[in-house]
Formats: structure tokens, C-alpha cells, sequence
């Protein structure tokens, strides 16, 4: 069956050459190839719509015509368009045809229903164009109006512009020759299936030449096919499947789900979708008035979801990526539907989306979302995008996650992942990590960046290999706590040449303090008694001039610089780098105090009573301690935790330390899963090809002595 409907769906795809044979008139008009989209996919968009409106029009004839009742031939347009149904049983007028056809909720359009006049009609004849294709246009019901773009306001939302772009093409005078060329375009044996095909085709293309149209992640057919066949392994019996797509453009993705779905189990769906970009959201409504159950709103999903209080059977989604959500920031973490637990970095909200997925999941729901690779390792422990990947993994609903090839989209040529969510899943707290990088045909031309596609034979295998839910050379299961990590936080205290530390002579105190006389480092110095002078005209006040002059003065000094000298009236003191210990020195002999650092500080003090404005310089000798973080094996059993972590840092830090806190990460890399080593060769064979390099050496040397 699915390669019946592959070969009707090749069938139409003829007219894809036709299609963009339109784009030849806005070449000659001088609009350049980035703009092509924006002045095509209303044109795309009304051809689909008449082929599909007069479709319902001949099957609404055919259902009158089985029930017995007739149009009657009364001589006017309808009669004309078409024969008579029936001799026999009950005859209908043409308003009342008109009515059924309006009462179908699918679009009408009275200019052509009263005038029998199609795009095409009105194309042969030049003359009256301007006057009938405005006529045209005006006689789609108002929601078709709406989502076309015509005559709208500077306010309002314009979705697909027609009559905006129209204009344009008005002032280029190929606005006749356009329509034209787009009226000889002609659907009407088609049905929804096999439009949508071709639809998702020409959306291809416009994704290869424009980054402003929201195909820049439009997902290839042969990725929803397999996103399909791993949803049709999983799905369990109900009466009717529901399916979302919070991110769905254009509609190729949910709709090309759908199909397949429909196809394999012959049982109702429903459809859902959300999108914010005008035109691909305005196509993907038209195409859902003409599939019955389907649910299609504009508007931004992660602050104005228009399904907050429904669940779904099926989620899919291409989220975009890397972009950023600065504008909505205030509004995302006001949300009190509940649905984010925590935020990714700000400029990218991939897994926003990922979270707004799981929302959406009924109680038994699966899931396949598309994703880039730093949904999977962005962020280190803590962060949001770890704290995501814990909390999902945490609901045990991810069943498998698989990289896909390389130059398999349009406009990327990086790897990609599915995500695949089951509420229902067999297999409790294990995870599949399935690599199909290698799980591609080449095609025979390149689409833009794409070289490759996940073909049928490697399509049943991927989703074979993940019913088997087996290890095997491409595929590994793992419990899911693999990719948990403590990222355990601990500050160390160094030593010296001697294992020592100044901290052995502090007393608990946390520092010695001392009260200098000067300061020396090569030409830097700091007298006690130069503080006192500074020009009055240059620095307002003694508190300027040290945070003008002193402090940027400290900021040069380095204690391990061996010419460093702190000089008190009881010593002087310096660090010595070889030893990695302070050194205090009296009358020429030094007493190692052991591994720390000279702090100088500088402080302004107020006028008193008593006293005057002062700057006091300080010097505080300190352990050296650093902080650090240890990345170790988690285990989920608190107690067993605690011991690997103790057992690491006994084998591998030296040093004396202190735990600080310690934070559970959550990270998935592939590569190193699916590390393979190179394989080195045989030191023999290395061993002779220099051998051979050096006694061609020898030969060439020996032709130029000759």
C-alpha cells in the first residue's frame, strides 16, 4: 500500500519543474532569488485552494448525485458547469448547492461558484484581468480572505499578502504573466495526500534559498517517514489518534504523519498545530480545513499556547534551533500552566519546546522530537539545560535517542537527533542510544546541503533494531542513570616542597596580618609616607586618589615574582617559587612558613574626632587555596555514591581538600559511546616506508652529485 501511494505522490511530483518555472518571471523582474518565497507561496498557496475547492465541488455532486437527488437545470452557472445528476428524486437550486458547499466549513468561493469562472478562465482574457481577478479573490469566504492576505490593514496580520505582493508584482508589470503561469498549474486530480507532497517539496526548495523563511530545519520526507514507522511500532488500539506539532510551519511534518498513520491503521486521527510564522502558518491552516479533524492557530506556543488544556496521543516537532528567546524571557517564567521546570540558556530554547512536549503527552503519549546535538551536552551540571535533561530522564519517558546522518537537512549539514518519548514504554529506567549515522543511501542529486537519506531498508532496520531493544554493533541500552555525573566541588590547600602550609602556624585563624613599611617589586613601589603625597588639583579628595592611583598600583604586584618584598619593622617577607613556600627573613636568615600568598589590600578610612582621612595599607599571608571540580561515576544508591566518591578522591587528589557542594549532571555524548579507536598499523610496515623514503633520498642526492 505505501508504495502505491509513494508512486501517485511521484506522479504529481511533476509539477514541481512547473512550479518553479514560475520563478523564471521574477528573475527577469529583477527580485532576487532570496525573495522568491514571499512572492510564490501565496500563488502556491490560491492554486491549492481552487484545485481543492472545485475537488469538493465535484465530490459533494457525486454524494447528491448516490443519494438521489439532483442540481436542478434551471440554466444557470452551476447547471452548466456540470450534467445532471440525477432524472429522478428531489432537485436542489443553486443556492442551496451553494449552501451545502458553504455549510462544509472548508472555503468557498462565490466568484467562481456563481460565475463558473477559475483562475484559469480569468487568464484568457487580459483586458478585464485587473477587474476579475480582484472580483476572484474578494469571493473567498472570509477566513480563506484572512489567511490569503487580501485587502488587509496596516495593523493587521497580513499571513500570506497576496494582495500586498500583487502590488509589488504590479509595479513590475508580470503581475497578468504570473497568475498566468500559476493558473496553467492544475491540481484538481489530486487529493489532500498527494498535494501535500508536492507542497513539501516546493517548501524545500524555498528552505534552500532563504534563511528568513522558517524552513532553515525543514525536515526531509525520508526523516518523517521514519519518525512515522517508529511512532505505527508503538502505537496501541484506541478509536481515535490525536497528534500535535507545537512547531509545525508549513504542516509538512503533521500532516505527513498523519498520512502515514491513517494508512497503516485506517481509524480516525485529529490533528493539532501551532506556528508563529505568517505565511507557513496560513498554509498549513488552508491545507487543515480540507482533512476534516484538524486544528491549526498562529501564535507563539511557549506563551500563548492555544491547546492548554488538552493532551495528545502523538507529539512530533522540529523546534528551531539555536534561537534565542531574550524577547519572551519575562513571559516564559511568568508561565503558570507549570509546564517549564527549568530554563536553558537564553540563546537557545530548544528545550523549551522539548518541556512544552511533555506537557502536552497523554497519559499513555509517544513522542518523537527533532533535535541538534546541544540538547544533548550543552550546559555543565547545574545549569538549566542539565537540570532538563535530569528532570526527563527522571520521568523515565525517554525510550531511545538517535543520531541520524550528517547532510541529511536542506540548509545544515550537522548531526541530528530524535528523541523518542513513551509514557508507555516497556523497558523501566533503560535508555536505547541508537548511532544511524551510517544508516543512509547517497542520492543522486544533492537538495542543497542534502547528500543523504535514511532509505526504506535502513528505515526498517533503525526500527527494528529499537522493538528488539538489543545491544548490537550500532546500538547500545543503558540504564539512565549511565549519564548521570557528580560534578563534586572541593577546595584544595597546596604545599610545598615539604607538604607544608602556612596554615600550620595560623592558630585557626584564617590569616597573618601584618603592617608594612613598603612595598617593593623591580620599579613598583608603595611607601607608607607616599600615600600623603598627591597633587590636591589632580584628585578631588585622599579617597580618589587611592582608588585612582593605589589600588590600580596593588592590582601590578604579583607575590610569586621572586624581587617581591613586603617590609615590616619586624622582617621582610617574599615567596619563593622554587620552594613554593613564603619566606620570612630576619637579619639575613629565613624561616620557611610554608605554602600560601601575600594579599596587599588598600582601604580609605574616614576622618574621626580624632583622626584624619587616612589610607591604610595591609598585607595578609593566606594558605593557597584553590577550588576545583572532580567529574565522578554517579550511582543512584545514596550510600554507594558517597563511597565512589570517597574511593576517587583517595586514589587521585594528594593534596589536603574540603567538599564543597556537589551537583548531579546529566550529559549524553555519542562520541563517546560510540568511541572506535583508529586502528594503528603495524610498526614493520612504518618501519619500511621510511626506509624506502630514505633510500629514495639517497638516490635523488646521488643524481645530483652526478
Amino acid at each position: 500500500m505505501r508504495l502505491g501511494i509513494d508512486l501517485m505522490n511521484q506522479d504529481i511530483l511533476k509539477y514541481e519543474s512547473k512550479v518553479w518555472e514560475t520563478a523564471d518571471l521574477l528573475i527577469g523582474a529583477g527580485i532576487k532569488q532570496s525573495d522568491f518565497p514571499k512572492y510564490m507561496m501565496p500563488f502556491f498557496a490560491l492554486i491549492m485552494v481552487e484545485s481543492r475547492f472545485i475537488r469538493m465541488i465535484e465530490e459533494l455532486k457525486e454524494e447528491l448525485q448516490e443519494s438521489g437527488d439532483s442540481l436542478s437545470e434551471s440554466g444557470d452557472s452551476l447547471s452548466e458547469s456540470g450534467d445532471s445528476l440525477s432524472e429522478s428524486g428531489d432537485s436542489l437550486s443553486e443556492s442551496e448547492f451553494i449552501e451545502e458547499i458553504q455549510e462544509s466549513e472548508k472555503g468557498y468561493n462565490n466568484y467562481l461558484l456563481r460565475e463558473n469562472k477559475t483562475l484559469a478562465d480569468i487568464c484568457k482574457n487580459d483586458k478585464n484581468f485587473e477587474t476579475d481577478f480582484d472580483l476572484y479573490l474578494k469571493g473567498f469566504d472570509a477566513q480563506t480572505q484572512d489567511l490569503l492576505g487580501v485587502d488587509k490593514s496596516n495593523d493587521e496580520v497580513k499571513y500570506l499578502d497576496i494582495s500586498g505582493i500583487s502590488g509589488l508584482l504590479n509595479k513590475k508589470r508580470i503581475i497578468f504573466a504570473f497568475v498566468k503561469a500559476w493558473s496553467e498549474i492544475d491540481l484538481k486530480e489530486f487529493n489532500n495526500s498527494e498535494i501535500t507532497t508536492l507542497e513539501e517539496h516546493i517548501k524545500r526548495k524555498w528552505a534552500d534559498i532563504s534563511a528568513e523563511t522558517a524552513g532553515e530545519q525543514y525536515t526531509p520526507d525520508d526523516v518523517i517517514a521514519l519518525i512515522s514507522e517508529i511512532i505505527i511500532s508503538k502505537v496501541e488500539d484506541s478509536d481515535i489518534l490525536t497528534i500535535y506539532d507545537p512547531t509545525c510551519g508549513g504542516g509538512n511534518m503533521l500532516f505527513g504523519v498523519e498520512d502515514r498513520v491513517k494508512e497503516k491503521f485506517n481509524k480516525p486521527t485529529k490533528t493539532y498545530g501551532q506556528d508563529w510564522n505568517d505565511a507557513l502558518y496560513a498554509l498549513a491552516k488552508i491545507e487543515s480545513r480540507f482533512r476534516g479533524d484538524s486544528e491549526i492557530h498562529y501564535g507563539n506556543t511557549l506563551i500563548s499556547s492555544k491547546f492548554y488544556d488538552k493532551e495528545f496521543d502523538i507529539v512530533v516537532a522540529n523546534p528551531p534551533y539555536g534561537v534565542d528567546w531574550k524577547g519572551y524571557k519575562s513571559d516564559i517564567q511568568k508561565d503558570k500552566i507549570g509546564q517549564f521546570h527549568d530554563y536553558p540558556s537564553i540563546s537557545d530554547g530548544q528545550l523549551l519546546f522539548m518541556q512544552h512536549l511533555i506537557s502536552k503527552m497523554s497519559f499513555n503519549g509517544l513522542g518523537v522530537v527533532v533535535h541538534n546535538g546541544s540538547t544533548l551536552f550543552s550546559g555543565d551540571a547545574g545549569s538549566g539545560e542539565s537540570n532538563i535533561r535530569k528532570w526527563i530522564f527522571e520521568q523515565d519517558i525517554v525510550e531511545a535517542i538517535i543520531q541520524l546522518p550528517t547532510d541529511e537537512f536542506f540548509n545544515t549539514n550537522i548531526f541530528t537527533y530524535l528523541w523518542v518519548l513513551n509514557k508507555n514504554k516497556k523497558h523501566k529506567n533503560r535508555v536505547m542510544m541508537i548511532n544511524a549515522s551510517e544508516k543512509f543511501k547517497l542520492l543522486k542529486k544533492n537538495k542543497g546541503k542534502k547528500r543523504k537519506e535514511v532509505d526504506f531498508t535502513s528505515r526498517l532496520e533503525i526500527v527494528k533494531t529499537l522493538k528488539e531493544f538489543k545491544d548490537n554493533e550500532y546500538a547500545k541500552v543503558f540504564e539512565r542513570e549511565a549519564f548521570y555525573y557528580n560534578k563534586q566541588a572541593i577546595e584544595l590547600t597546596n604545599l610545598d616542597y615539604k607538604n607544608a602550609t602556612i596554615e600550620s602556624i595560623l592558630n585557626a585563624k584564617k590569616s597573618l596580618k601584618l603592617t608594612p613599611l613598603k612595598i617593593v617589586q623591580d620599579d613598583l613601589i608603595i611607601d607608607k609616607f607616599e600615600i600623603f603625597d598627591f597633587n590636591r588639583d589632580e584628585f578631588s579628595d585622599l579617597k580618589d586618589y587611592n582608588n585612582r592611583i593605589i589600588k590600580e598600583k596593588i592590582k601590578n604586584f604579583d607575590y610569586k615574582e621572586q624581587n617581591l618584598r613586603v617590609y615590616t619593622n619586624e622582617a621582610i617577607y617574599f615567596y619563593d617559587e622554587t620552594k613554593e613556600s613564603l619566606i620570612k627573613q630576619i637579619d639575613g636568615i629565613e624561616e620557611e612558613l610554608g605554602c600560601g600568598k601575600i594579599v596587599i589590600k588598600s582601604s580609605y578610612k574616614k576622618a574621626t574626632k580624632t583622626k584624619e582621612a587616612n589610607i591604610i595599607i595591609s598585607i595578609e599571608l593566606t594558605p593557597d587555596y584553590q577550588k576545583d571540580y572532580e567529574i565522578i561515576t554517579y550511582n543512584r544508591d545514596k550510600k554507594i555514591n558517597k563511597k565512589n566518591i570517597e574511593e576517587f578522591m583517595a586514589k587521585y587528589i594528594t593534596k589536603p581538600f574540603k567538599y564543597f557542594d556537589n551537583v548531579i549532571g546529566v550529559e549524553i555524548n555519542f562520541n563517546k559511546i560510540f568511541y572506535k579507536p583508529e586502528k594503528l598499523r603495524p610498526l614493520e610496515t612504518i618501519v619500511n616506508e621510511i626506509d624506502k623514503i630514505n633510500n629514495d633520498l639517497k638516490a635523488l642526492e646521488t643524481d645530483l652529485d652526478l
